[in-house]
């Protein structure tokens, strides 16, 4: 596989990041012997990314990547997340010092190369609020002690919730990575959008993020499941999904992802997975996508798609007609 240049970093990532979340599922509820037998199938093909989190499954995702690893991470790029919570706030530095070694410990290693901040900004949501004060006085400081620490190689955040606070976090120079919502649904970070289209505008955060040497991961690029264009989840996947982006719900998106359906039966991808992630990549600010899977074979039709490259300016317009017609769709 391909590998891209990761901002300001130095490092080389593979186009396609194996995310270990709860959504996909295989490593926080897969069986051992198919987790061992994904990780090693993404190293022998080229995949040398590997994103977890301390929440993915409270530590159980960190611990089987670990023990899929064996510690032998030569060559590799493992990323991990630290969420700040409301219980945290009267300690931050206290609560990331306390994760850090948790993280460490589940994934069997002495440092971990991209440490990123998981929570959303200047908006509430499930762990609470924190504001941008608070990361630049608390969070940052915490995490450039780590950083001197050797214990973490390079900084990144989730730009998730007010794109200005991204922003204003981005052009700091202290976070060297950025987890950016890029899909067909939501196309905003790539891309100009109508004040009226139905998703969050993220103004072109990849020009931004490439402008400041900031190496970007796609995230949430089948939109949680939704472009596979079916309401049905794998039984190791999250049965529910809360849309990240667009203003709708799982069910919508769904619907919206099925108009697509037209561009894959004139024959210019197989499928609407394929399709979707071929969108991404093809975005040339675009460091690597990462995707979550369920299966082995999941993460072998992905990686045939990426394999497969950018889709043609054609079919981009043909994308681009499709997204426009969200703005004025009852669905």
């Amino acid at each position: 596989m391909e590998k891209n240049s990761f901002g300001n970093t130095g490092l080389e990532v593979s186009k396609l990041t194996l995310g270990c979340g709860a959504v996909g599922g295989l490593m926080t509820k897969g069986d051992s012997t198919d987790q061992d037998r994904a990780i090693a199938w993404a190293i022998d093909n080229g995949i040398n990314f590997f994103d977890t989190a301390a929440s993915y499954g409270d530590g159980v995702s960190e611990k089987n990547l670990g023990r899929a690893l064996t510690g032998k991470t030569k060559g590799l790029v493992i990323s991990s997340k630290v969420g700040i919570y409301e219980s945290d706030l009267s300690d931050i530095a206290g609560a990331i010092n306390k994760s850090i070694e948790a993280s460490l410990s589940r994934l069997k290693l002495d440092h971990i190369d991209i440490y990123q901040l998981h929570n959303t900004l200047g908006r509430k949501d499930f762990r609470g609020q924190l504001h941008l004060d608070q990361v630049l006085d608390e969070v940052i400081p915490a995490f450039e002690k780590l950083q001197k620490s050797g214990k973490v190689s390079f900084l990144g955040l989730t730009a998730k919730g007010e794109v200005e606070d991204i922003n204003e976090l981005i052009n700091t120079g202290v976070f060297s990575t950025a987890q950016i919502f890029y899909n067909l649904l939501v196309p905003s970070a790539g891309g100009a959008v109508p004040a009226n289209y139905p998703a969050d505008d993220y103004k072109m955060l990849l020009k931004k993020a490439s402008e400041n040497g900031v190496g970007t991961i796609g995230v949430r690029v089948l939109a949680g499941g939704a472009l596979s264009g079916t309401e049905e989840r794998h039984p190791l996947g999250m049965q529910s999904v809360v849309p990240i982006g667009s203003d709708s719900n799982y069910t919508t998106d769904v619907q919206r992802a099925l108009k697509f359906k037209p561009i894959v039966e004139a024959g210019y991808a197989s499928s609407l997975t394929e399709l979707a992630t071929r969108y991404v990549i093809s975005n040339p600010l675009l460091s690597t996508m990462e995707i979550g899977v369920a299966t082995l074979l999941e993460l072998q039709q992905a990686t045939a798609a990426v394999n497969k490259g950018p889709l043609s300016d054609k079919v981009l317009e043909k994308i681009r007609d499709v997204q426009a017609s969200f703005v004025t769709s009852t669905h």
